[in-house]
């Protein structure tokens, strides 16, 4: 859905410049003096020394008790657009499905949850885990890793990464028929209460 979201901004605001290009430089030859057109009515451009905004165009609404809560709502809603445009650009896409050699040439289509669930539970039967939460991104025929555990304190991060990379990813890559599957882990400690002594 991003992707279609971004070619649509991209080719409206492509058209957008085209059209007001187009308009500035048939305006700024004279184009429609010299083939002898005349200009439709409330047309700004009618000869290369007239500007795209007269006074009185500009002015007109500034009296008007409505104008400026339509400008601050049209500019809010724009802030928000754009501010949700870019946080979804700068987050990871989730992967939905997984593309899994079937070995009939076809492949078939696994939910990502339900490999991100598989993994998550694999990942907490590990010694020395507390939770696990997994995480697919990237593109379902490639799809990437993010592993994050709560360890114990007594926990050895070199064993729980070699036992994680052995273990879950290992088996989710190759169920999945997968040639590579990389993957980020991060590990936090889980709080240790104090020992009470009697």
């Amino acid at each position: 859905m991003l992707k279609t979201v971004n070619r649509l901004l991209l080719a409206l605001a492509g058209l957008a410049l085209l059209a007001l290009g187009l308009a500035a430089l048939a305006a700024a030859a004279d184009l429609p003096g010299r083939l002898g057109a005349t200009p439709p009515d409330g047309y700004a451009w009618r000869d290369p020394n007239e500007v795209l905004l007269t006074h009185a165009d500009r002015t007109q609404w500034r009296d008007e008790s409505w104008w400026w809560w339509v400008v601050f709502a049209v500019l809010g809603v724009l802030v928000l657009l754009l501010l949700w445009w870019l946080r979804a650009q700068l987050l990871p896409r989730r992967v939905r499905t997984v593309l899994v050699d079937s070995g009939d040439g076809a492949g078939a289509h696994v939910r990502g949850a339900t490999l991100e669930d598989a993994m998550a539970a694999d990942a907490e039967a590990l010694p020395g885990v507390g939770r696990a939460r997994v995480r697919l991104a990237g593109r379902q025929n490639a799809p990437r890793v993010r592993v994050g555990l709560l360890v114990d304190p007594d926990a050895r991060p070199a064993h729980l990464v070699r036992d994680l990379r052995a273990g879950p990813l290992e088996h989710a890559r190759a169920s999945a028929g997968l040639d590579r599957l990389p993957a980020e882990t991060r590990l936090r400690a889980a709080r240790q209460g104090p020992d009470r002594l009697s």
